[in-house]
């Protein structure tokens, strides 16, 4: 009699697959409208194939959404150190790379923007703390703007989530194949970011 083997068997997908089909499933159902059952029927894969590599559907939710704030970061930090020293030029660089990612990568842009009350700690911890480093990045460039005198506002705090938020925003309706393309998008929220933060226009005292 042949002996039976003892190995695990084949998980025929991989983290990746597995991954697209959540976000594809997030995107359209949210998370609480989805099964795991859905995911393994977009992946092609077997319930207990995912949990080889997850332990809950949570566990999926908390990597999507730590990968991507980690990717935008790296692009928009990549964008800054690009940049020129002038505040103006700096936030010109991360305006775009924050709207280019907001129109290329909707689908994880979405989730991130409406899932983080879906999150259970430890993994609302970790992407709080990575949605402060976003916002820290900005901040730190319109109040150095303000300090050099280059930016007017009064509220640099208020500023950088006003310009974050109008960006994220972006992931909600923009659509691809549409009379602007991402790089012409990008171009249009630098300058209105711009003009969010060099403040108001003085008026002239009868």
């Amino acid at each position: 009699m042949p002996s039976r083997s003892t190995t695990k068997p084949r998980v025929r997908g991989g983290k990746q697959v597995v991954l697209r089909a959540a976000i594809a499933n997030f995107t359209e159902r949210g998370y609480h409208g989805t099964s795991m059952r859905d995911i393994a029927r977009d992946a092609d894969v077997t319930v207990a194939s995912i949990y080889h590599h997850y332990p809950s559907k949570q566990e999926i939710l908390s990597e999507i959404m730590a990968a991507t704030l980690s990717d935008v970061i790296a692009l928009t930090r990549s964008a800054l150190m690009g940049a020129g020293a002038a505040p103006s030029d700096q936030l010109d660089a991360v305006v775009r790379a924050w709207i280019n990612f907001h129109t290329t990568r909707q689908a994880e842009a979405l989730i991130g923007a409406s899932e983080i009350r879906s999150l259970e700690s430890p993994g609302r911890k970790l992407v709080v703390a990575l949605r402060d480093e976003q916002e820290g990045l900005f901040r730190d460039i319109i109040e150095r703007g303000v300090e050099l005198g280059e930016f007017g506002t009064p509220y640099p705090r208020e500023a950088a989530r006003a310009v974050i938020n109008m960006g994220r925003s972006v992931a909600s309706w923009y659509q691809r194949g549409g009379p602007l393309t991402p790089e012409e998008m990008a171009s249009r929220y630098a300058e209105l970011a711009l003009a969010t933060v060099r403040g108001p226009v003085p008026t002239e005292r009868a």
